[in-house]
């Protein structure tokens, strides 16, 4: 049985449209990636309605990265919100 690395992953420190590789195997993973090929979704933590944290499973290498900094999509939709 192969241990899994964990990693943390901060969505604010992403540049682009939130396409990112895996820390360990490079591999791309992509939130348009609906198939679960590439990851699969492990864990959802949300609060009053906001998504905190994700946690995914790299299918490639076994890796679990755990998605955080959501908070800046609730800063876009309040800037939007603005207009």
């Amino acid at each position: 049985m192969r241990t899994s690395t964990v990693f943390k992953l901060d969505l604010k420190k992403i540049d682009g449209k939130g396409d990112f590789p895996c820390p360990k195997c490079g591999v791309i993973i992509s939130p348009d990636d609906f198939s679960e090929e590439i990851y699969s979704i492990l864990e959802v933590k949300s609060s009053g309605g906001r998504l905190e944290k994700l946690v995914i499973l790299c299918n490639k290498c076994g890796s679990i990265i755990h998605l955080v900094g959501f908070e800046l999509l609730d800063e876009c939709e309040e800037s939007s919100a603005d207009l």
